[in-house]
C-alpha cells in the first residue's frame, strides 16, 4: 500500500485549517454536541425536551452548544411570539448531513464498545 502525506495549513491566529476532517471536528467536538445532533435527527425539539433527553447537561451548557451550532449553520432556532415564548430547534441541511456521522459512531460503538446493541 502506498503512503501519502497531506499537507495541512493552519492559520495560527484563528485556528483555521484547510483539512476538512479538522474543520468538521472543530464543529462537532464539543461535549454534548453530537448528542444534540442525535436528538434533533428525529425532528423539531424545544429546549426543555433536549434538556430532559440529555441527562446531566446544564442549561448553560445546552444554551452554549445550541448557540454554537446555530452560528455554524447546523441548527435553526425559531422563536414564536407567544406567551410564554416558544423556541424550537431543528437541523438545517448542513446539520442533517451530520446524521450519517452519528450513525457511523453508533455502529462503531455497538460493534466495539457495547455488550448489547442499542435499539
Amino acid at each position: 500500500m502506498e503512503s501519502t502525506t497531506t499537507s495541512v495549513t493552519l492559520n495560527k491566529k484563528t485556528g483555521n485549517t484547510a483539512c476538512p476532517v479538522a474543520r468538521t471536528a472543530r464543529i462537532i467536538s464539543g461535549k454534548w454536541t453530537l448528542l444534540i445532533i442525535r436528538d434533533l435527527a428525529s425532528g423539531v425539539k424545544r429546549f426543555n425536551q433536549l434538556e430532559r433527553s440529555l441527562q446531566g447537561i446544564s442549561p448553560k451548557t445546552l444554551s452554549e452548544r445550541l448557540r454554537s451550532l446555530e452560528e455554524e449553520g447546523v441548527i435553526l432556532r425559531e422563536t414564536f411570539a407567544e406567551v410564554p415564548p416558544r423556541v424550537e430547534y431543528t437541523l438545517t441541511t448542513k446539520g442533517r448531513d451530520l446524521i450519517d456521522v452519528v450513525e457511523c459512531m453508533r455502529c462503531y460503538g455497538n460493534q466495539w464498545l457495547c455488550d448489547a446493541p442499542e435499539e
